[in-house]
């Protein structure tokens, strides 16, 4: 995307005030959800539906292999009883690791359910689809914040993930099912 194509963004958002003073790379919550919502859809209005889809999803596993895998829920990853944990327990700790970061960081809450063949992420108050109305899910960065952080805990495993209801389609949470079962793995 470049220095332009960010400039641009964020003007077609109307976030021209972060053009030359980006927000503060702290933990404070200081960036509002609305602001995510309008990057999002931005994305979409710049890139079309499935560019922008494919962008927001490598922003998401962006966001966490350059930050999110670095905090203290995720420090024990690399260790031996870590990894001695079924592929089951890994993934399932790896969400629940995730979801307990967005609950204590942010204003979204998120809750990770354990089915017999399938996760179920619930997030309420999503910031990707913060005031927006859709005829699809929107929350594609959340995706690749999520694909990222499984394939981190179960050492390069890919899983299927879809996001099946969206609030910005007009649902009261954001659920997203990821298959137990890996698709492959990523070398």
């Amino acid at each position: 995307m470049g220095q332009n194509g960010l400039n641009a963004l964020l003007s077609l958002a109307g976030l021209e005030q972060y053009i030359d003073d980006p927000p503060p790379n702290t933990l404070d919550r200081q960036f509002d959800f609305a602001h995510m919502a309008a990057l999002n859809q931005a994305l979409e209005d710049m890139y079309g539906g499935r560019g922008g889809r494919g962008i927001a999803l490598r922003i998401g596993r962006a966001c966490f292999s350059r930050g999110l895998r670095d905090f203290g829920a995720f420090g024990g990853v690399s260790d031996p009883a870590f990894q001695a944990l079924s592929m089951d327990d890994r993934t399932l700790t790896g969400l629940k690791a995730l979801a307990a970061i967005f609950n204590n960081f942010s204003d979204q809450h998120t809750e990770v359910e354990d089915d017999d063949n399938k996760f179920q992420v619930i997030v309420d108050d999503s910031p990707m689809a913060w005031g927006r109305q859709s005829d699809k899910p929107v929350c594609h960065a959340l995706g690749g914040i999520m694909q990222e952080c499984l394939r981190w805990v179960s050492n390069g495993y890919e899983f299927y993930l879809q996001e099946v209801s969206c609030h910005a389609v007009s649902r009261d949470e954001c659920i997203f099912t990821i298959n137990k079962k890996p698709i492959g793995r990523r070398q």
